[in-house]
């Protein structure tokens, strides 16, 4: 099971997305926005190597007139994934493991093969701030196996709303729900889990939904 560190990262995740995020196209700022980020849910797998952190992160932005919840799956590692340099977010200094890269986990293979483990029934949800404790709150649907090539690289489309990404020429499609407040209809299975406005409101929706293949 994955460790949680109680210790500092320097810059902090929420300092190296408010970096990122305006780069995204499903980023609802405008032009020369600076985020204002919270926290606000997310949940955790486990790499079962014990190498790479997994977080489905859930932050906030209310730059705006309109607050925005955004979706960023991340993985922390402890060298640089060859082949992922478009999915780098930045590096860190971690407290206690010392320098990690932060990757966009829609790149990292190792997130990809977790959360199709999840839609499986193989990988159990973890609380996102503890270690070694299930997360009863995120709810996974699924209405069958996935034909997901877990050693292929991943191709990755960011849309308006939300990230597609494929294992495999014939596998099911993973969207990835960047903006929560985007509805959607039709899906195989999704991996559903909650997050909370900067005043407090509880919501529950779709963090990833499941797609066949075009």
């Amino acid at each position: 099971m994955a460790v949680i560190h109680k210790t500092t990262m320097q810059p902090t995740k929420l300092e190296l997305l408010a970096t990122w995020l305006p780069t995204r196209p499903w980023y609802r700022g405008g032009e020369g926005t600076e985020p204002v980020l919270e926290r606000a849910g997310g949940f955790r797998l486990d790499d079962p190597e014990g190498e790479v952190g997994i977080e489905f992160m859930v932050v906030t932005d209310a730059s705006g007139e309109e607050t925005h919840a955004y979706l960023v799956p991340l993985t922390y590692r402890g060298a640089p994934l060859e082949g992922a340099e478009g999915g780098l977010i930045g590096t860190s200094e971690h407290g206690v493991l010392g320098t990690r890269w932060v990757y966009d986990g829609t790149h990292d293979p190792v997130l990809l093969g977790e959360l199709t483990a999840l839609l499986e029934g193989r990988a159990v949800p973890q609380a996102q701030s503890l270690s070694d404790t299930p997360d009863p709150t995120v709810v996974v649907s699924f209405d069958g196996s996935g034909s997901w090539d877990r050693g292929a690289v991943p191709v990755v489309e960011d849309g308006a709303y939300g990230t597609d990404v494929r294992l495999g020429a014939a596998a099911p499609v993973l969207r990835v729900a960047r903006v929560l407040d985007a509805k959607a209809a039709g899906s195989r299975g999704e991996v559903t889990a909650g997050w909370r406005l900067p005043d407090g409101e509880e919501r529950r929706g779709a963090y990833v939904l499941v797609f066949d293949a075009a």
